[in-house]
């Protein structure tokens, strides 16, 4: 399920004005918001330059912990997570994926906008500011992490990308639109049942 290894969970906030660090911009938005919704393309940047892989979805957020990313085109991909698992499901092969919320997950890019004991799983440091876009760069301290470093660009006082590095050299940037600050969202959002005959692997 490689094209699933992106779970994060990436969700933007605003609240603050043009001119805040990028730094201010997300503690802002960790402070401010609980919820949010929207709408993410995703481009995945293989080291080997072949073709990048491009994907386009929604998502849904509550913090701390509880989200949903769900990829529509061009393959349909589900990533839920209640706060203590999460599963990952591909309806093509009808396979669901679940493991625990432990250490792994605080050292994930959605536990950092999920707010999950930031200081703690990540060193943040103001980034590069260009055209217009402040940035943030978190690097994981543990050594459980899925990923290396990641930058969140913030515009127009809300978080507009993450741009993440992998361990193997792939490079994956997200972009989001229509987002919708603190919606009230159903906790169903955040359950998932697995669907009659469905292969299930994991805790």
């Amino acid at each position: 399920m490689k094209r699933l290894l992106c779970l994060s969970i990436i969700l933007p906030g605003w609240a603050l004005p043009a001119s805040a660090t990028g730094l201010d911009q997300l503690k802002t938005f960790l402070e401010t918001n609980r919820s949010a919704r929207g709408v993410f393309t995703q481009t995945v940047i293989a080291r080997s330059g072949r073709k990048p892989q491009q994907s386009a979805g929604i998502f849904a957020l509550q913090r701390p912990g509880k989200f949903r990313w769900s990829y529509e085109k061009p393959y349909k991909a589900l990533l839920v997570s209640d706060g203590s698992k999460l599963w990952s499901y591909d309806p093509d092969l009808n396979q669901v994926a679940v493991k625990k919320l432990g250490s792994a997950f605080g050292s994930s890019p959605a536990a950092l906008l999920a707010g999950q004991d930031l200081d703690k799983h990540f060193d943040l440091k103001e980034g590069q500011a260009a055209d217009g876009i402040e940035t943030v760069d978190a690097t994981p301290k543990g050594g459980d992490a899925s990923f290396e470093s990641m930058k969140i660009g913030f515009a127009a006082n809300r978080p507009v990308s993450m741009e993440i590095h992998d361990s193997f050299g792939q490079v994956t940037v997200l972009r989001f639109t229509q987002f919708e600050a603190n919606p009230a969202l159903p906790a169903s959002l955040f359950r998932f049942v697995a669907p009659a005959g469905a292969d299930v692997v994991g805790d």
